[in-house]
């Protein structure tokens, strides 16, 4: 198993669900253990810090540049950290004993691209996923399973209208391309600016319940 250091919000009593929330680039696993409180106690919500250290308590899964065409990534650290955490999601899936249906791989920014790069590659392992101010990397687009639409993968894209970092064309994109892929999803625009709001959070939450616990 590939570990990575996190912080964990147990669930109270066997995990009905599993919760992996991805943190920004430049932050670290603290960053989203409100949001994570946030969420129904069945779940199990695990936190865990992204593999390189860009300075004191601030790590990402990728570099990024932000130029005039927009942001520009390593390509190559952005793959390693799609592969190391779909080993990560399947070590924790084992240890608690939850199936793809009911993991939910989430993060906010860079966690939240992190996230669609590993539910729309990897739907055996994860067929939740949540975007929360991100968006899809095009680089992913040669792992996509041809099959994807027939997988069961369900997403939500959260954006604030008014982010100056990504943009809210990006959060358009990443639905348009869902929607050409046959993934079902739902996005929301917030009058926001890069950042999490109490209504996002609520929104995530209620979500969250729906696409993990409808069953139970």
């Amino acid at each position: 198993m590939s570990t990575l250091h996190a912080v964990v919000r147990p669930a109270t009593g066997p995990a009905h669900g599993l919760v992996v929330l991805l943190h920004g680039v430049g932050s670290n696993e603290r960053s989203l253990q409100a949001l994570a409180h946030g969420l129904d106690p069945r779940v199990e919500v695990v936190l865990p810090r992204a593999p390189l250290a860009f300075g004191p308590d601030a790590f990402g899964w990728f570099t990024v540049q932000f130029g005039a065409q927009g942001p520009v990534i390593d390509p190559a650290q952005a793959e390693a950290s799609r592969l190391l955490l779909i080993d990560y999601v399947r070590a924790l899936q084992a240890q608690h004993g939850v199936d793809a249906a009911h993991t939910l791989v989430a993060g906010f920014s860079q966690g939240g691209i992190m996230s669609a790069s590993v539910a729309l590659t990897a739907p055996q392992v994860a067929r939740r996923f949540a975007v929360l101010s991100g968006r899809i990397l095009p680089e992913i687009a040669p792992q996509i399973p041809a099959d994807i639409a027939t997988r069961g993968v369900r997403g939500l894209i959260l954006h604030g209208e008014q982010d100056s970092k990504l943009p809210f064309a990006l959060a358009t994109a990443a639905a348009a391309r869902l929607q050409a892929l046959g993934v079902e999803h739902a996005l929301h625009g917030y009058p926001a600016d890069h950042t999490l709001t109490a209504a996002m959070q609520a929104d995530f939450n209620a979500w969250t319940t729906r696409a993990l616990l409808s069953g139970h």
